[in-house]
């Protein structure tokens, strides 16, 4: 029996592979994720849905609102000795809820979670958001 490199060898320039096929490493079909898209695509499907394409969205710059926050937690160190803080003094434009306090401390800030406002009061402390409203008292119509 011949082997197939000496059966082609003198009689066939590309050895029955084409003339790409048998440059250096050969074929790359089987290597990574190539064939993704064609034969291997069903392996795709199965085990890689989310492999491609776009998830989601992302707002422009532009209309994307990032608030200074501090948590519920600092406030105690913040307002060290006195029982009122006013955090637009410190560079905070919204409470936010995370953590403890110990103490009744009245707070004005531009704008609060739910949350915060309500460990706030349970403490005995009150929030004011800083155009003058109490976030606690809302107006239904």
């Amino acid at each position: 029996m011949v082997s197939r490199t000496n059966k082609f060898r003198g009689r066939s320039r590309y050895h029955g592979r084409g003339k790409k096929a048998g440059r250096g490493a050969g074929m790359r079909g089987g290597r990574g994720n190539a064939g993704l898209n064609k034969h291997r695509v069903m392996t795709r499907i199965k085990y890689m849905p989310k492999h491609w394409g776009m998830h989601g969205f992302n707002r422009d710059p532009s209309l994307r609102v990032r608030y200074s926050t501090c948590n519920v937690s600092a406030l105690e160190n913040i307002a060290g000795d006195s029982d009122t803080v006013d955090l637009s003094e410190h560079g905070v434009e919204k409470l936010l809820g995370s953590g403890r306090i110990g103490k009744a401390i009245n707070v004005t800030v531009e704008h609060a979670s739910a949350r915060a406002v309500e460990k706030i009061e349970a403490a005995g402390g009150s929030v004011t958001i800083a155009d003058g409203d109490d976030f606690g008292e809302w107006e239904e119509e």
